[in-house]
């Protein structure tokens, strides 16, 4: 019998093709300190963002044959030491990529029109400071003809350039390795149109982009000080990548002499305890790390993570 232990949940549709192929899958929540303990009883272990599997973990696994992330980053995961002890691992490139580019734009419509922080002043004061807050939030602006920089062209750079594209905007894009993306774009009834997209200079993109999304894989810092002085002023800045790609102290730092007119933020250092000055912040739009968590997107993911197991052990 193949036990899995799916740490950080799974799609019921993914454990009920598991269990019908003849594997048990555990979805009981081990605490990050008591992993190693326990990790010896499975032959599999899926994670999300939250468990790490490192090498403390991977020492005492004497059972372990694989590990998938569910998800674009294995960086929670010690992939050297895993492949060196015989252990696979496995992600899941496509299945969020959707979901994580539909954020970026929840991020950017919202803040372009100020409904972050209308919200939560209609709520608190709209009754009585109706014509204030009108006045207030009434310089929005559109996103149709402005141009969108997108750091990291992937999977998911790649579906927020389609999106971009789709709406009228310019695409500029940057990638460590150079990068020629066709991408599609559908219209109902109509015949599709190809756009091709060549991933560009950084310090062009920085310096002529109204907004910049990051989508790099890694912890590698990719924007800070040195990139926000050569930016526009107002630029917005949407981070659905990792925490610490984007340095915090330096964004707060442009924000506040208004260089950065917004920022758009789902991922932090030390989660699950970002620093307050940011949450807190007027012009930051939050969310908890769930920019890859829409029902469709868990379950592109977990059927993928299904996949992945069934031909592993069908070999």
């Amino acid at each position: 019998m193949i036990n899995i232990l799916a740490n950080d949940g799974l799609d019921k549709s993914a454990i009920d093709r598991l269990t019908a192929s003849g594997f048990t899958v555990s979805t009981h929540k081990i605490l990050q300190e008591n992993i190693a303990a326990q990790i010896h009883e499975f032959d599999v272990v899926i994670v999300r963002s939250a468990t790490k599997i490192r090498k403390q973990e991977l020492e005492v696994a004497r059972k372990l044959k694989l590990v998938v992330r569910g998800g674009v980053g294995v960086d929670n995961i010690d992939v050297a030491f895993a492949e060196e002890k015989g252990i696979a691992v496995r992600n899941t490139p496509l299945a969020s990529s959707n979901s994580v580019a539909e954020m970026v734009f929840a991020h950017l419509f919202g803040c372009a029109r100020f409904l972050h922080d209308s919200n939560r002043e209609m709520y608190l004061n709209g009754a009585s400071h109706f014509k204030e807050l009108k006045a207030k939030y009434s310089k929005g602006i559109e996103l149709r003809g402005r141009t969108i920089g997108i750091i990291g062209f992937g999977n998911i750079g790649i579906e927020v350039a389609r999106i971009a594209y789709s709406l009228g905007m310019k695409v500029l894009a940057y990638d460590l390795r150079a990068n020629t993306a066709e991408i599609k774009i559908d219209f109902p009834g109509k015949q599709s149109v190809f756009i091709s997209t060549n991933t560009i200079d950084k310090d062009f993109l920085v310096a002529n982009s109204d907004f910049i999304s990051v989508h790099v894989s890694g912890k590698h810092e990719v924007l800070n000080r040195n990139d926000f002085e050569k930016m526009k002023k107002g630029i917005g800045i949407i981070n659905c990548a990792r925490g610490g790609v984007v340095n915090e102290s330096d964004l707060l730092e442009f924000l506040n002499n208004g260089k950065i007119a917004f920022a758009g933020i789902d991922v932090f250092l030390n989660e699950p305890s970002p620093r307050e000055d940011l949450l807190k912040h007027e012009r930051v739009s939050l969310s908890p790390h769930i920019a890859a968590s829409t029902l469709e997107g868990q379950e592109r993911i977990g059927n993928e993570v299904a996949d992945i197991i069934i031909n592993y052990f069908k070999k």
